[in-house]
């Protein structure tokens, strides 16, 4: 049925508005901007190694590869700059504001370009500097100007001091602050396990260091870094520490602090800190596709902060789930998420049609890699969900596949037109989504509801492919769900690997009612601030610790009827470290006075395994 046909056959009956750009309060990952297809077959989107900051009332955001840079008000809707006067086919965009002006450079770029007006984009060269890998400046409180960088196969990173008053002039030399260290930062290593990885120059274990940024915290620098490598969703950031900002500085044992293998969109790594209008620290970082091609890449933004005892964190717990914009909640670090679950993981499906090899249940599969595809790219393709029972939606986001397109570097005509429809019975329908005269490139539209609605069956339905077929990675529905939450995860063990201290091995039991696991864990107890989704599995080797740290995890079930928060909490000790010293005598005794004996379980891991 063409879609003429179909709008009239719909009885045109509106069920739920959307919330407007200014209405909406919630959004999800990754970031729905209008990623450029790259001007060089394949043709595919991309967009990496971005930085968020402030310049007057506006958030100017910045990635790789992106043909300019996006502006916004409130992070609700960006507006794409394509300036003047400055490259636009450069890796990896350093900036810093001084006195009303943006200064700009980029991988190796050899120059530094200025503006007073980045909403007007017209930039001005205004010197010469040294061929910097990934830099990133930063700007002390004392207003002295330094550049981190670095980006090499087991590489370093790297600081120099520029003196803007005088041509950004190297002060002094440039001094390495960290290098490269997977024999015992297992996170480090190559490939997505970090087991290493097959490339075309042989097979890696080593990581390439890379993406540095500098954050200055009650009187502490936090040197950041990106490692393994950027086409694998173990893609994270790990930070070392100084009390000053050119020497001195160790290594943090909970790193990575920004970390996100599993889910949907996967990977956050090589990242950008940055405050919002209220103060809140976010972090805005780079999400992992590489399917059309290794730097096929997204954008995400999570929230980030520091604990009372200066432990930087980055909050990416169900992280492509819906969250707050920043502005809506006084503490995003721990209260940003809000309770809708994801509805369509795993639903059945129907379709119009179907290419060969990209199924219509590849569409629910939460995994941002694989895509349903129609045959052609004609009006009147569908695609069909089933919730299984009836459910409130809050909210959708339409995740568009690029399936045979042609389309290079951008243009006006990149458009995706649908309508999305609800019915409760799969046989009368009502239109809940209208985008069928869309002008707006939107490949990962998130659509916030003004209203609730109740309904069992989804469909989306193509109006106009603008190019190649009609292509769906995830449609995700999240809301409230009549099934109750997941029963509490019980039993479960971890157990540190006898040859290979990086490596645990957990295994657990699989509950009711669960459609995935978050597995959280960190330095103690109260601080499991690292969390790694699976889907509905029973066990989960990770491979990405350090040596010789002491790690606790606890494992939280989640499903259509909410999460199901762990409350055995396991503590693993390094085979290096003697069995319950008196530290963890006096830990033990405090942990199980507090949580009660049913609700902590002490187990000291060494090779062989874990007692009962």
């Amino acid at each position: 049925m063409r879609i003429a046909g179909l709008m009239t056959a719909l009885a045109s009956l509106v069920i739920a508005g959307t919330a407007s750009a200014q209405q909406r309060s919630t959004f999800a990952n990754p970031l729905d901007v209008d990623y450029r297809f790259m001007p060089d077959k394949p043709s595919r989107r991309e967009a990496a190694d971005p930085l968020i900051t402030l310049f007057g009332d506006d958030y100017y955001l910045f990635a790789s590869k992106s043909g300019g840079y996006w502006y916004s008000p409130d992070m609700r809707a960006w507006k794409l700059v394509i300036p003047e006067g400055y490259p636009l086919e450069d890796y990896a965009p350093a900036v810093v504001t001084i006195d009303r002006h943006m200064y700009y450079t980029a991988h190796k770029q050899k120059a530094v370009y200025t503006t007073d007006d980045p909403r007007g984009g017209k930039w001005r060269k205004i010197a010469d500097i040294d061929a910097y890998a990934d830099p990133a400046f930063f700007l002390d409180d004392d207003k002295r100007l330094y550049l981190y960088f670095g980006s090499a196969l087991n590489g370093s990173i790297s600081g120099v001091e520029l003196d803007y008053h005088n041509g950004f002039k190297v002060i002094g030399e440039p001094r390495q602050l960290m290098t490269a260290n997977y024999a015992d930062h297992g996170w480090e290593r190559s490939g997505a396990d970090n087991l290493g990885a097959r490339m075309t120059e042989g097979f890696r274990i080593g990581p390439y260091v890379e993406g540095s940024w500098m954050t200055k915290h009650n009187g502490t620098y936090y040197l950041q870094y990106a490692a393994p490598g950027t086409v694998w969703n173990s893609y994270a950031d790990g930070v070392y520490t100084s009390a000053a900002p050119m020497s001195g500085f160790t290594y943090a044992p909970y790193s990575p602090f920004s970390y996100k293998p599993g889910g949907f969109a996967g990977g956050a790594g090589h990242s950008g800190v940055f405050q919002d209008k209220q103060g809140n620290y976010w972090r805005v970082t780079t999400m992992i596709v590489s399917v059309l091609h290794k730097f096929e890449r997204r954008l995400g933004i999570f929230p980030a902060g520091f604990d009372a005892g200066g432990v930087m964190r980055t909050n990416t717990y169900l992280g492509d789930y819906p969250q707050f914009l920043p502005g809506i909640k006084a503490n995003p670090l721990d209260n940003n998420r809000t309770s809708w679950m994801l509805l369509s993981g795993g639903a059945p499906t129907t379709a119009s049609s179907a290419l060969p090899g990209y199924s219509a249940n590849l569409a629910v599969d939460e995994d941002i890699k694989t895509q349903w595809s129609a045959n052609t790219g004609d009006a009147g393709e569908w695609l069909r969900l089933d919730l299984g029972t009836t459910s409130t939606i809050h909210a959708l986001q339409v995740n568009f596949g690029e399936q045979d397109t042609r389309a290079l570097g951008r243009s006006n005509t990149i458009v995706a037109q649908y309508v999305i429809e609800a019915s409760a019975n799969g046989r009368q329908w009502s239109m809940l989504v209208d985008r069928s005269s869309n002008t707006r490139d939107a490949p990962h539209e998130y659509i916030e509801l003004a209203q609730p609605v109740a309904t069992r069956y989804v469909r989306i339905t193509n109006a106009h492919a603008s190019d190649g077929r009609f292509a769906v990675r995830d449609l995700r529905i999240f809301g409230t769900s009549p099934i109750q939450p997941p029963p509490v995860v019980a039993t479960f063990v971890a157990t540190r690997d006898a040859q290979d201290d990086r490596t645990v091995a957990l295994s657990w039991t699989r509950v009711p009612r669960a459609t995935g696991y978050v597995i959280r864990y960190g330095l103690s107890a109260d601080k499991l601030y690292a969390s790694y989704q699976v889907g509905d599995v029973g066990t989960l080797v990770m491979n990405s610790l350090n040596n010789g740290v002491t790690y606790y995890f606890t494992i939280d079930a989640i499903g259509p009827g909410g999460v199901t928060s762990g409350q055995s909490v396991i503590a693993v000790l390094p085979r290096q470290r003697p069995a319950r010293d008196s530290d963890d005598a006096v830990e033990l005794a405090q942990l199980w006075q507090h949580n009660g004996a049913e609700r902590f379980q002490w187990l000291t891991c060494r090779p062989g395994g874990c007692p009962p």
